[in-house]
């Protein structure tokens, strides 16, 4: 009974003696944490990376279009300045940018964004303006409204 004992007592020790050599096993928690916190960090910054101009949208109870493709957006801010997507311009440039990067010509679908405390004659005059040039698929962006 003490021989059987002694016999696998020693084979546990002498199992650790002879395993002086570096260890080949890959550790992968850490990366596992590493990507976690990544995919986490992502997923609230990707978000607040989608629209460059802040505008406060009116709300609706219209439903949510769906969109295969990115939409051209003109939007307007609170104080009258015109953006197409992120980029600043002036009322008379509209047509002649919107002609440049439409890629579907006046098939192109354009949003156009307007704060709700934007001059509505301003808003306007740009949706008359892309209107007048041609472009079929023109429409307002809005926010559902949130029931209260």
């Amino acid at each position: 009974m003490s021989v059987s004992a002694g016999g696998a007592g020693r084979g546990g020790r002498g199992r650790r003696r002879g395993r002086k050599g570096p260890i080949s096993e890959i550790n992968v928690t850490p990366m596992v944490d590493v990507m976690l916190v990544l995919l986490i960090i992502f997923m609230v910054a990707a978000p607040m990376l989608t629209v460059g101009v802040p505008i406060d949208l009116p709300e609706t109870q219209a439903k949510a279009m769906n969109a295969d493709t990115q939409p051209i957006t003109v939007s307007v801010n609170d104080k009258g300045q015109i953006f197409l997507q992120e980029t600043e311009i002036q009322l008379e440039e509209i047509v002649a940018k919107l002609e440049a990067i439409s890629k579907t010509g006046y098939e192109e679908r354009i949003f156009v964004r307007g704060d709700k405390t934007a001059d509505y004659g301003t808003v306007m005059k740009v949706m008359a303006r892309i209107s007048a040039a041609g472009y079929k698929n023109l429409g307002l962006v809005t926010l559902q409204e949130q029931d209260k």
